[in-house]
């Protein structure tokens, strides 16, 4: 009898009474070895697990079908479109990579629990030299021989009150979490690099806007010493003007530095070295023609149906709920069959062949109240699951307010920023030309000039603005995919 567990077994032992136990177990050891043989067609995975993850990392997104996953032979002959960029940093992306290996690695988790449900079948075998020595009344004498045995075990369990298939649906729901994972980091990835893609273009854009702010600057300076000569300006108008040609160049040069920093962003946000050569297509960025609306409620709604870690918070819940029945079941009986046989033979005895068959029950009587333990920590696990389900689920109508009033900010701003530019283009003109005809001031053209750099920077980034946060809203509504880039192309599209 044993302190934890009180078991029972009916064994058939001898040689004499081998004969029907000795064949049945041997039967059931050649029937179990011959399921497994047929399983075992793929030795690395019998059960074929890895089938519940995603084949690549691109596999949780619409992809084109034309396009081959992770192919990028020919690419760098020519320059990159945005599907491209993502492409890359969705296979190249250490963060991708890291998710499907966790996921491939629940999945294994999965295979150890179904393996509860096989028999286990283990062999064993001994050759011993052994001697012996010692003496009896006046004699002495000493004893050599050779000994070998070999045996073979199985062990099946019948019964244990649901604790293996509670345990197995935790494994399975702690995989489908970690799949929606990997569907939220890939979508992360998405983001990141269509953001990138769109800030390398607005720092391109800006660095347009300053040179042509210093072209500018520098017919002002121009203009501003002509006049100086003929002694039509003071030498006031001349510095001023060579201050804001400074400052023009100055900007100029800050602009090709954020937008050197924004390529090399963008050649990390593709799993790339900074430093990488990259040739990027240009873009293709109408602009959005509708000022966007919709109901904010239904895009919440939306997003809680399809954002992946929202999925993987639910099924976190209902692995934790499987651990409660796993923990109860530790507590209950188990049956298993089980069944060896046995064979022996030394230089100083007959061969002895052995053969058992018998049904064990294991009852735990005290466990020292770990059982009561295990269960009452996996409910509590399960409350800590139901909060954080609920956390997420208001960060996702969060990050959808956030997201939708953000694009709707920058629509606005976008439609001002041209008003912006086409009001200071004109201001601008009509400075310059009262300045050479003498009716204005250097200082009224340079401020004219410094306003009308500004409205371009501010419709820029607007523009740019309106992808970045076209693009964030879809990822917080969980629908962040190739189709919504060709959205995104095309202008504008409800989510």
């Amino acid at each position: 009898m044993d302190k934890g567990n009180a078991r029972w077994i009916s064994p058939v032992n001898g040689v004499e009474a081998m004969g029907s136990a000795y064949w049945l177990a041997g039967l059931l050891g050649v029937a179990a070895l011959a399921d497994i043989s047929l399983v075992m067609a793929d030795s690395s995975d019998p059960f074929a697990t890895n089938r519940l993850v995603a084949k690549s990392p691109v596999a949780s997104v619409a992809k084109p079908a034309s396009a081959l996953p992770c192919r990028f032979e020919g690419i760098a002959q020519r320059p990159l479109s945005l599907s491209e960029v993502v492409e890359r940093a969705l296979c190249n992306n250490p963060q991708t990579r890291e998710a499907w290996a966790n996921a491939r690695v629940q999945a294994a988790q999965v295979g150890v629990q179904q393996s509860a449900f096989w028999p286990s079948v283990s062999a064993n075998a001994a050759l011993t030299r052994n001697e012996t020595s010692g003496s009896v009344g006046s004699g002495s004498g000493a004893t050599a021989y050779t000994q070998e045995s070999a045996g073979l075990a199985l062990s099946y369990l019948l019964y244990d009150f649901g604790g293996r298939d509670a345990s197995l649906e935790s494994a399975r729901q702690v995989l489908g979490a970690l799949n929606a994972t990997q569907d939220a980091t890939i979508q992360g990835v998405f983001l990141s690099a269509v953001q990138a893609y769109y800030q390398w273009f607005a720092a391109r854009a800006a660095v347009a806007a300053a040179a042509e702010a210093e072209k500018f600057s520098l017919e002002s300076l121009r203009a501003a010493t002509a006049r100086y000569k003929v002694g039509a300006a003071t030498p006031a108008d001349k510095l001023q003007a060579q201050t804001a040609y400074s400052q023009s160049v100055l900007n100029r040069i800050t602009a090709e530095g954020n937008a050197n920093t924004a390529l090399g962003v963008l050649a990390n946000a593709m799993g790339l070295d900074a430093d990488a050569p990259l040739s990027i297509a240009l873009a293709a960025t109408p602009r959005p023609s509708e000022a966007f609306a919709a109901d904010v409620a239904r895009l919440i709604e939306q997003a809680r149906k399809n954002r992946p870690d929202l999925a993987a918070a639910e099924a976190q819940v209902r692995a934790a709920r499987a651990n409660v029945d796993a923990a109860r079941a530790s507590g209950m009986p188990n049956v298993s069959l089980t069944a060896n046989l046995g064979y022996s033979n030394s230089t100083i005895s007959d061969p002895f062949r052995s053969s058992a068959l018998g049904i064990m029950v294991s009852i735990p009587l005290f466990t020292g109240f770990n059982t009561t333990y295990r269960i009452q920590a996996a409910k509590e696990q399960v409350e800590a699951r139901l909060a954080q389900r609920d956390r997420t689920s208001q960060q996702v109508a969060l990050d959808v307010w956030k997201a939708y009033q953000s694009l709707v900010t920058q629509m606005q701003a976008l439609k001002t920023s041209a008003e912006l530019v086409a009001s200071a283009t004109q201001s601008e003109q009509v400075a310059r030309g009262r300045y050479k005809a003498g009716a204005g001031t250097i200082l009224d053209l340079l401020t004219a000039q410094s306003a009308l750099a500004s409205a371009r920077q501010q419709d820029i980034q607007a523009l740019y603005g309106w992808y970045i946060a076209k693009a964030a809203l879809a990822q917080a509504m969980g629908q962040l995919d190739f189709n919504a880039i060709a959205a995104l192309r095309a202008g504008a599209r409800q989510p």
